[in-house]
């Protein structure tokens, strides 16, 4: 992954729940950024990495994610007490994603996708036990008449309680049910057959190794920050192993909403 310096900020994005914002980097790009600093911490970033590395390797439309080094001293120039605390909570690295001028929000009513792309996005979220695209907030742009997937921060919410990991490792995933594409999504079997080919464990080790240690801090869990490393190669793993059993629910939840 690429590493870019914030150099101004645009503008809040206040319909996310973290407050990300619109920054230029040194670069002269425009990236969505994330923040560290941000009420759900930097778990929210290792999520949005991991997930994302993962979309990419599976071929799934997703903007560049970058490291963004943040400067606190930004925050003298932001009227906003909010933004200044956030910013100066921020310091150091955080995420961005590449900003998508003029993307609209996906509506499956206007531009239904088809069951291909519908169906490896459904694979993919339940891989990453992703459980925030839903009708309500699917989390998807259309950008150049292109599906795109965005905001990955809610996925792997077994790192919230690492005492459930294992079980949720080897589980289904129940909440495929309120996937907003699951209607689309009659193609799982051939999904499943050509994604789960595209992922080794050597990748899973790679993705993972990106993660920066300072984000893994303060997790009484692991004695250190590769400790911390070995447990998410672990999930994913067990859960690439043990896939079947998220198809199988993705596929009666599928036959349950015909």
């Amino acid at each position: 992954m690429r590493s870019v310096e914030a150099t101004r900020y645009v503008t809040p994005l206040r319909e996310g729940g973290s407050l990300p914002a619109v920054v230029e980097a040194d670069d002269d790009g425009m990236y969505v950024m994330k923040f560290r600093g941000a009420g759900q911490g930097p778990k929210a970033l290792v999520a949005e990495l991991i997930a994302g590395e993962f979309a990419r390797l599976l071929g799934l439309p997703i903007p560049e994610i970058v490291f963004i080094g943040l400067d606190p001293d930004m925050a003298s120039t932001e009227p906003d007490p909010e933004i200044q605390h956030l910013i100066r909570a921020s310091a150091g690295c955080n995420l961005a994603l590449d900003y998508l001028p003029a993307s609209i929000n996906f509506d499956p009513a206007v531009d239904p996708p088809d069951a291909d792309l519908a169906s490896r996005i459904v694979w993919f979220d339940a891989f990453v036990c992703n459980v925030d695209r839903t009708a309500r907030n699917t989390n998807l742009l259309v950008w150049h008449r292109q599906l795109t997937l965005i905001d990955h921060g809610a996925a792997l919410y077994f790192h919230h309680d690492w005492d459930s990991a294992a079980r949720i490792a080897s589980g289904p995933f129940a909440r495929v049910a309120d996937h907003v594409l699951l209607p689309f999504a009659s193609a799982l079997e051939a999904a499943d057959a050509a994604l789960s080919a595209r992922i080794t464990e050597a990748d899973i080790r790679r993705i993972v190794a990106q993660v920066p240690d300072d984000w893994l801090g303060g997790e009484p869990h692991f004695a250190d920050a590769d400790a911390h490393r070995a447990a998410y190669v672990a999930f994913f793993c067990t859960r690439l192993a043990h896939r079947a059993v998220f198809v199988e629910e993705a596929q009666r939840a599928y036959a349950a909403g015909l």
